[in-house]
C-alpha cells in the first residue's frame, strides 16, 4: 500500500486536499481538539437509538408492554402512551451512555493531550486544518492488550468536522498513522469503532484494516446486539 508521506509539518499531497494540512498537536489546539473529538462521538446517537429500535428483542418488548397494558387498561390510547413512555426512558438512557463515553474521553486521554500521546515514545496526535481552523484530529497510542505492546500501535480519535468530510481528510489521516508506525518499525496498527459508525468501517475496510473481533462493551449492549468492532491493518514489510 503506497503512502504518502505525512509527518510533521508536510502538507498534504493530493490535489483535492491544497487548502488542508496534516500536522502535529500544539497546545493551542486543545480546545478545538476536544470539541471536535466529543461532537464526533455525540452525533452517533441517533444511529444508535435506532438500531436499537430494529432489534428483535426491542420488538419484542414492546409488542408485550403494549399487551400487556392494554390487557389490564383495554385501552389503546394509554397503551400507547406506556410504550412511547418507554420509548421516551429508551431516548434518554441512550443519550446518557454516548454523554457518559464523551466524558470518559474528555477526562481520560483527552485531558492532557501532550501527557497522553505526545510525551510516551511512539505516540503521536494529528490535527488537519484549514486556514487557521483545525477541522480533525487523529492519535496514535499503545494499545491496552499486552500481546500487542512492542508490535502494534492503536489508531484513536479520528474524527473530522462534518462541513470538511468528503474530501479525503479520514483517509489521509489514517495513512499518517500507518507511516508513522511502519517508520517506527511495528507490524500492526490495531483500532475499535462502534457498529454504528458506518462511515468509518467502509473507510478502514477499504483501506485493507480486517475486522477480526467483536465485543459487547456491556451486558445489555449484548442484549441488544450491540458491538465494538475491532479492526486490523498489518503493515507490509521491506521487499
Amino acid at each position: 500500500m503506497h503512502m504518502p508521506p505525512m509527518a510533521g509539518e508536510q502538507e498534504c499531497a493530493s490535489a483535492t486536499m491544497g487548502e488542508y494540512r496534516i500536522r502535529s498537536y500544539e497546545d493551542g489546539d486543545y480546545e478545538a481538539a476536544r470539541t471536535i473529538v466529543s461532537e464526533g462521538i455525540t452525533e452517533h446517537v441517533p444511529a444508535g437509538f435506532w438500531l436499537v429500535l430494529r432489534s428483535p428483542q426491542t420488538h419484542g418488548l414492546l409488542l408485550g408492554l403494549f399487551l400487556a397494558t392494554y390487557g389490564i387498561s383495554s385501552s389503546f390510547l394509554f397503551s400507547f402512551a406506556v410504550v412511547s413512555a418507554l420509548l421516551a426512558t429508551g431516548w434518554i438512557r441512550i443519550k446518557a451512555v454516548w454523554r457518559d463515553y464523551v466524558e470518559a474521553a474528555l477526562e481520560g486521554d483527552m485531558l492532557d493531550i501532550q501527557r497522553t500521546y505526545l510525551d510516551p515514545t511512539d505516540c503521536h496526535f494529528w490535527v488537519v486544518e484549514r486556514g487557521r481552523e483545525v477541522v480533525g484530529t487523529v492519535a496514535v497510542l499503545h494499545p491496552e492488550d499486552p500481546a500487542l505492546q512492542g508490535r502494534a500501535l492503536e489508531l484513536k480519535r479520528m474524527s473530522v468536522k462534518k462541513g470538511h468530510r468528503g474530501r479525503g481528510l479520514s483517509k489521509a489521516l489514517t495513512k499518517a498513522v500507518l507511516r508513522f508506525a511502519q517508520e517506527h518499525g511495528y507490524k500492526e496498527v490495531v483500532l475499535s469503532t462502534t457498529m454504528v459508525q458506518y462511515a468509518a468501517q467502509r473507510l478502514y475496510e477499504g483501506m485493507g484494516f480486517q475486522r477480526v473481533k467483536e465485543l459487547c462493551p456491556f451486558l445489555s449492549a449484548k442484549l441488544l446486539q450491540f458491538y465494538i468492532y475491532v479492526y486490523r491493518y498489518e503493515i507490509p514489510g521491506p521487499r
